[in-house]
């Protein structure tokens, strides 16, 4: 299976251009390396609002995407919108992806608690919100990557069969 990713990195900041995006060439990396057939289809900068959010993420999803991470904006600013903004899309959530990240996290930090993670469903497409730091959304990333292909694969309805002869046939090529 072939999995088209999209990856949003939510920053007023960088929206604007005043800093560089450095947690999405981080979650590219990091697609690229741990799942087998996935390609970054998908990549945006959006600022901290609502609207362009869930415009970014409808979009995508309705492109094809199957898995959409977001980085930035999960905390308890004011403008940290991003968990609201996937409530708003997803028609199902994905609760003990959610579990996972917070569980990770609060191994390496008390302030992890302070974080709101967010994944859920919309259509065939996997939503998940990752923190704005690049360290810290590779650690939860490395944390819940060995279960994104499966998830997927149920997702879209590809047998675990299937899945074996795709990663077979990559390795080959």
């Amino acid at each position: 299976m072939n999995i088209s990713v999209g990856i949003l990195t939510v920053s007023d900041r960088s929206a604007r251009g005043e800093r560089p995006d450095e947690s999405g060439p981080v979650l590219i990396e990091l697609v690229t390396r741990h799942l087998a057939g996935a390609v970054v289809t998908y990549t945006a900068i959006v600022p901290d609002e609502l609207s362009e959010i869930t415009t970014a993420i409808k979009s995508w999803c309705e492109c094809g995407a199957h898995l959409v991470l977001t980085t930035g904006g999960t905390g308890f600013a004011p403008r940290d919108v991003t968990p609201e903004a996937v409530r708003a899309v997803i028609e199902r959530e994905a609760p003990g992806i959610t579990y996972a990240m917070l569980q990770a996290s609060l191994t390496k930090t008390p302030h992890a608690m302070l974080s709101r993670p967010t994944a859920g469903i919309r259509g065939r497409t996997l939503i998940i919100t990752l923190p704005g730091s690049p360290r810290a959304c590779r650690e939860i990333f490395e944390i819940i990557a060995p279960a994104l292909p499966h998830g997927l694969a149920l997702l879209n309805e590809v047998s675990e069969a299937d899945q074996f002869h795709d990663a077979t046939r990559e390795r080959r090529a």
